[in-house]
């Protein structure tokens, strides 16, 4: 009797899911004529190929926009991650597949908004529709999971800072002279769920970072230039097979057979 009542409620609970899945895919996806595509060899490859797609409103249709770019993410890979649609059910995540977790040198996987770009550069670049935060000495992004900022960028000096842990946005590096933020773990943040998360300038090929997708400069600044927010973009990023096994379901792009010897279904 016990094991007939739970397997009806882990069919209530599935089925729940796959609901709240589509519930949220028909409200975001729809919406978005910019997406920007990631793909890996699988979830603990480092490179990576960057592909933008842009479309009409109201066209279903995805067009290829510019050539591919090469970039680096995780440094330990891909895992799980939490954006606009659920992964959380059997239908998009098998037991043994990586789940993304703060410090795990992890990019997320998944799909997620693109909000804000940043720089070095006291003013916005020219062209730039994306709203620009300035990064200054006092500007932090917090991945301390027990403060009530964890996972945001702000400055330091407009709060009353109760973290103990965050990274320093104005390096001493080339790495975040321009970037953008990637909305992962972000409404609203679970602790220890991964934070900071970003698009930005890579150290070079094969070199993985600890959770960010990388490339070269002059990629990212095309890409900021190209980014509208009234076109809703998104971030779509995946290891091949998990994106062949979802084009389908959450109405994505169709790769180049080029990306992969298998071709894409």
């Amino acid at each position: 009797m016990k094991l007939h009542f739970l397997c009806i409620c882990t069919v209530i609970f599935n089925s729940a899911l796959a609901a709240s899945a589509q519930s949220a895919q028909s409200r975001v996806l729809p919406s978005s004529t910019q997406m920007v595509v990631v793909t890996t060899h699988d979830w603990n490859a480092v490179e990576g190929v960057l592909l933008r797609y842009e479309r009409a409103n109201g066209n279903k249709r995805w067009k290829l926009a510019g050539d591919a770019i090469p970039v680096v993410v995780g440094k330990n890979g891909m895992g799980w991650g939490a954006g606009v649609l659920p992964t959380d059910s059997p239908a998009a995540r098998s037991l043994l597949d990586p789940v993304k977790k703060e410090g795990d040198g992890r990019s997320p996987a998944g799909i997620f908004r693109l909000s804000t770009a940043f720089g070095y550069d006291p003013r916005q670049p020219p062209g730039w529709k994306m709203p620009y935060i300035v990064l200054t000495p006092s500007v932090e992004c917090v991945d301390d999971s027990a403060s009530r900022f964890y996972n945001r960028v702000l400055d330091r000096a407009t709060v009353s800072p109760d973290w103990h842990s965050s990274e320093q946005m104005l390096r001493s590096d080339e790495a975040y002279r321009f970037g953008i933020v990637v909305d992962h773990n972000a409404n609203p943040p679970a602790p220890a769920g991964g934070s900071c998360i970003f698009m930005h300038i890579w150290s070079g090929p094969g070199q993985g970072t600890t959770g960010c997708t990388a490339m070269p400069q002059e990629k990212i600044e095309a890409l900021l230039a190209w980014l509208d927010p009234a076109r809703n973009p998104m971030l779509v990023q995946l290891p091949l097979v998990q994106y062949k096994k979802q084009r389908k379901n959450w109405h994505l792009p169709k790769l180049p057979k080029s990306l992969d010897s298998r071709g894409e279904s």
